[in-house]
């Protein structure tokens, strides 16, 4: 769906390329997060698929064609862009927020109407409680809900997120993490994420892109990256406690054996083996019992994780 190739990009007055001939594809229907150090080339990256920033050399396709040879307007209206500080205009209403890009593309008004309500309800904010009201009767992780709906208005099937719970508090970011990924499961657009957070990206990423100084150093798979580093920086990168990240990336009923321990905390089967752990140590016990059956004991971390 998106290819970028031999990208570059030069900023006056800075000594090296903020892009440095980057070759990166993105899977239709995938979840790619960028990510890197300040000043590694995410954020301008994302913004050259658009064109918000403009390349000086190499190519950018987007479905097979190339997006430096499209009109930008006409690119723009069919990505989906979220950014962390929303940017809903706050003389609006909710439901004109929302419908700002159906309207430019000419949509009647019946068919923006029920598309408000379809994405509002998508997104977990009941239709008639919040069309008609305006952001700054909103909170800040209802305002990145709106952000969402309307980047998805017109369904486009490319979307970019740059950093777009970054000014969440940890519980809401959260919430608002596991609001994207059921969305993402029942709409499987291909999504470009930003983020400087290691732990959002192996959450919500298929693939996780390491940049550093405007060159990919590693491309994979949250598990792949974790477990095989490619190199000393993408060790330091992802920290030291990868080996527990990585049970962040299983659910404990993949641990699971027959059976059940009396007095042992009960649990959802989809819990991560980490969170599971971190129960276990927290309580003192030495098992949980799984909702609808099945035990995970203390050891079967240790042997998983090796």
């Amino acid at each position: 769906m998106i290819r970028l190739a031999a990208l570059v990009k030069n900023f006056a007055g800075v000594s090296r390329p903020a892009i440095d001939h980057l070759d990166l594809s993105v899977a239709a229907g995938e979840v790619c997060v960028l990510i890197g150090p300040s000043g590694c080339g995410k954020t301008t990256t994302m913004r050259m698929i658009n064109r918000l920033i403009e390349p000086d050399a190499g190519t950018i396709e987007l479905g097979g064609r190339d997006v430096t040879h499209m009109d930008p307007v006409e690119l723009r209206r069919g990505i989906g862009y979220v950014i962390q500080q929303v940017g809903l205009f706050p003389h609006m209403t909710i439901a004109v927020n929302v419908a700002t890009v159906p309207r430019l593309l000419g949509w009647n008004d019946a068919r923006i109407a029920r598309r408000i309500d379809e994405l509002l309800d998508l997104v977990g904010l009941e239709p008639a409680a919040f069309r008609d009201r305006y952001p700054r009767e909103l909170s800040g992780g209802q305002r990145q809900r709106v952000g969402v709906a309307r980047a998805l208005a017109a369904d486009p099937p490319v979307l970019l997120m740059d950093e777009p719970f970054g000014a969440i508090d940890p519980i809401n970011r959260g919430r608002l993490q596991d609001e994207f990924l059921k969305i993402q499961r029942q709409l499987q657009k291909t999504v470009v994420f930003v983020t400087h957070d290691i732990d959002e990206a192996i959450k919500v990423g298929d693939r996780i892109a390491l940049l550093r100084d405007g060159r990919l150093v590693q491309h994979a798979t949250p598990a792949e990256m974790l477990a095989r580093p490619a190199d000393g920086f993408v060790e330091d990168f992802v920290g030291a406690d990868r080996a527990l990240k990585r049970l962040s990336l299983i659910a404990c009923a993949a641990l699971a054996r027959p059976g059940r321990v009396d007095g042992a905390p009960e649990v959802s089967p989809d819990l991560t083996a980490r969170d599971g752990l971190a129960l276990m140590l927290g309580s003192g016990a030495r098992a949980l019992n799984l909702a609808g059956g099945g035990v995970v004991r203390l050891d079967d971390f240790v042997s998983r994780n090796g």
